[in-house]
């Protein structure tokens, strides 16, 4: 009780003074309880750090036939990111072998070719046995595994939600769009 008193005036008091606590990761929702290497440094990222955001995750490649929508999702990260959309790119060499590079040759790529600032993990695979935990989840909420690169997963800001959109899915799409407004208000 006293301890809990304790929390509550410390909480208080940061309020006062225009701080806001960070959640810790006991409340990061399950589904976002993962971390994955960064594809520009290596560094592990907690997918905890997006909780509260809608998230559209998306298994990239940069040899593929949909690889022009990364143009797309740069700009629609950039026109809502700060209305709580965070776009995250999972680059995969899973389909074709068309993410044949590195992490440095992906990330030089998608920044010199398409001007790609929205957040990427390290490559990963996102089928079959050795596919990450993360979309093994996401397959499984959703009933829908990735058939090719670009397939996308919307993620609403508590995670209690997830939407599958295949890989002809433009970002510009006016579902996937209806969907995205609907889960930002």
């Amino acid at each position: 009780m006293i301890k809990e008193l304790k929390h509550s005036m410390l909480v208080a008091g940061l309020l006062t003074l225009g701080v806001v606590p960070v959640a810790s990761a006991a409340e990061c929702p399950p589904l976002l309880n993962h971390t994955f290497p960064g594809l520009q440094d290596g560094k592990p990222r907690s997918l905890c750090q997006y909780q509260g955001r809608v998230i559209l995750v998306v298994n990239t490649a940069s040899f593929c036939g949909f690889t022009s929508q990364y143009e797309g999702l740069e700009k629609l990260y950039a026109r809502l990111k700060d209305k709580g959309l965070v776009v995250l790119g999972f680059p995969s060499n899973d389909f074709g072998e068309q993410e044949p590079g590195s992490d440095k040759e992906i990330a030089d790529f998608c920044r010199l070719t398409y001007g790609v600032e929205f957040p990427m993990v390290a490559k990963t695979t996102v089928k079959g046995g050795d596919a990450n935990p993360f979309y093994v989840k996401l397959a499984e909420l959703t009933g829908s595994k990735p058939k090719w690169n670009f397939h996308k997963y919307l993620i609403n800001r508590d995670a209690s939600q997830v939407v599958a959109y295949s890989s002809f899915t433009k970002p510009d799409d006016k579902d996937l769009l209806t969907k995205i407004d609907e889960f930002l208000k």
